[in-house]
């Protein structure tokens, strides 16, 4: 299949499984989920959909158990609202790669900081 169509179809079923969880869902475990990106398999059957969870390791494990759980609702509503052949089996993947942002942002800014913090050093000792 090809690479475009592929793309788009990822994009779509991102988009629909995005407002699908947003709006549909109402399990009170779900905390702030954000869908990052869908990859579905090549023949269409399956899809990884990664997700991102704002919040504590403990939400974001309620998060995951609620979607889960909402996985079948989820597969036939997104079977209504896309039009393919075959709905794929959904596969939900906790995607941390902000949080790995978040955390590499914070030691890079604090290296700057140590680093200001030498040269002004540096400079007010005359040796």
């Amino acid at each position: 299949m090809k690479r475009e169509r592929m793309a788009r179809i990822d994009h779509e079923l991102q988009r629909e499984l995005a407002r699908l969880i947003s709006v549909e869902l109402k399990d009170p475990r779900l905390g702030f989920v954000t869908v990052t990106r869908v990859e579905v398999g090549h023949d269409l059957q399956t899809a990884k959909v990664f997700v991102s969870i704002i919040g504590d390791r403990h939400v974001a494990r309620q998060s995951m158990d609620a979607l889960e759980s909402a996985k079948g609702f989820l597969r036939g509503e997104l079977g209504h609202a896309v039009n393919l052949r075959h709905t794929p089996e959904l596969t939900f993947i906790e995607d941390r790669s902000t949080e790995r942002a978040i955390a590499l942002s914070a030691v890079l800014a604090k290296t700057a900081a140590s680093n200001a913090e030498l040269q002004t050093e540096a400079l007010d000792d005359p040796e």
